[in-house]
């Protein structure tokens, strides 16, 4: 007789993450849960429903569905990341989505395992911006949170906080919080791939033209060798699917809280050398106000989608320490971060692209306009 395939919840699972994990999860019905459609092209849901984490009444509906279809794991990824391609605009309705969406999940399975349901794990990628956009050193997961300016970045961090408080009303459950780098790759658009794409993201019409006409934004950085300096690393979003896929086939452990870092394997990128990945065009501004200023002009007018709100963790540094995700994985670490962070920056650009000046351009103060 053949066994029974194990039930998990994704939430989230129309996002990109969501659709770079469903491949990875054939050895389990998937129920899917999203405030958008479906994912197209992914492999068929057992069951798909519409839910939006930011109502109070997604709660008891959760409980229901994680009671009905004696669901044994839930991967949390609902997450509002970038406003514009969501559509929610309002930082309260954001607020609501991602905090108490995060709160919610956990109550839902927090209830179901006191009236003896078998959620057996809970798996919530946090972020590295939770730490802040400026760290000295490589940082442990024992470091401080420190996000700020950035609503994404701020919300991560109280999730994160949510998940550690509740994590021990969740009854016999482990609960894993990864707090990834900066997600690459080629289906992925983020803030800062986005800044090294020069891709014109805004809304409204000189946006809409932009792109059309195959335009590229320069990357603006205040002067200084300090920043070229900057180092970041980056994770594919493929390594990070296939993460939660093997923590989803690792045997259950009871009730535990693990936090890990990850990043691809290899040495942090400087930004120098992240520009050259992207054969980005870099124009240097006399301040980091004026970085500010462009930015939140490039943003009114509705010509870029990265508000001004992110240059902090654009032009910031922090770094983190994987050491535990090596330990974690053993054997097959490679086999899972199958990139090194230089290889998934390469994956996010095209072989051949539109030639740029590559040189950093310098504006003086007497020519800063945008």
């Amino acid at each position: 007789m053949r066994e029974k395939k194990a039930t998990i919840v994704v939430t989230g699972v129309s996002g990109n993450l969501g659709s770079r994990l469903l491949p990875h999860l054939s050895n389990y019905r998937v129920i899917g849960l999203d405030m958008h459609a479906p994912p197209s092209g992914a492999p068929e849901l057992a069951h798909f429903e519409q839910m939006d984490l930011g109502v109070e009444s997604s709660c008891i509906r959760l409980v229901e569905i994680i009671r009905e279809h004696d669901v044994s794991a839930v991967v949390h990824l609902a997450f509002v990341i970038d406003p514009l391609r969501t559509g929610v605009l309002d930082k309260d309705r954001m607020w609501q989505i991602n905090v108490a969406g995060t709160a919610r999940v956990m109550e839902a399975i927090a209830e179901v395992n006191r009236q003896g349901g078998h959620v057996e794990k809970f798996i919530f990628p946090s972020s590295v911006s939770a730490y802040g956009p400026e760290t000295s050193s490589l940082v442990t997961e024992e470091h401080a949170l420190g996000a700020h300016t950035l609503p994404y970045a701020v919300h991560k961090q109280e999730s994160d906080k949510v998940v550690q408080l509740r994590a021990v009303k969740l009854g016999e459950c482990s609960t894993f919080i990864l707090r990834p780098h900066i997600f690459v790759g080629a289906t992925m658009q983020n803030y800062l791939v986005g800044a090294l794409r020069g891709t014109p993201t805004g809304k409204g019409c000189l946006g809409e033209w932009a792109r059309s006409k195959g335009k590229r934004l320069p990357m603006l950085l205040p002067f200084g060798e300090q920043y070229l300096e900057k180092k970041f690393q980056f994770v594919h979003v493929d390594d990070m699917a296939r993460l939660i896929a093997f923590i989803l086939d690792r045997q259950a452990v009871g009730p535990e809280i693990q936090i890990l870092n990850v990043a691809g394997r290899g040495e942090a990128l400087t930004l120098a050398r992240c520009a050259a990945i992207a054969n980005a065009k870099i124009v240097r501004l006399p301040s980091r106000f004026l970085c500010a200023l462009a930015l939140k002009l490039f943003w009114d007018i509705g010509l870029s989608g990265v508000p001004p709100e992110a240059l902090p963790y654009i032009i910031g540094s922090y770094t983190m320490d994987t050491t535990r995700l090596g330990f974690f994985l053993g054997s097959s670490y490679k086999q899972v971060m199958r990139y090194t962070i230089e290889e998934a920056l390469v994956d996010s650009f095209p072989p051949t692209q539109p030639e740029l000046e590559t040189e950093p351009v310098e504006v003086n103060a007497a020519s800063s306009s945008t």
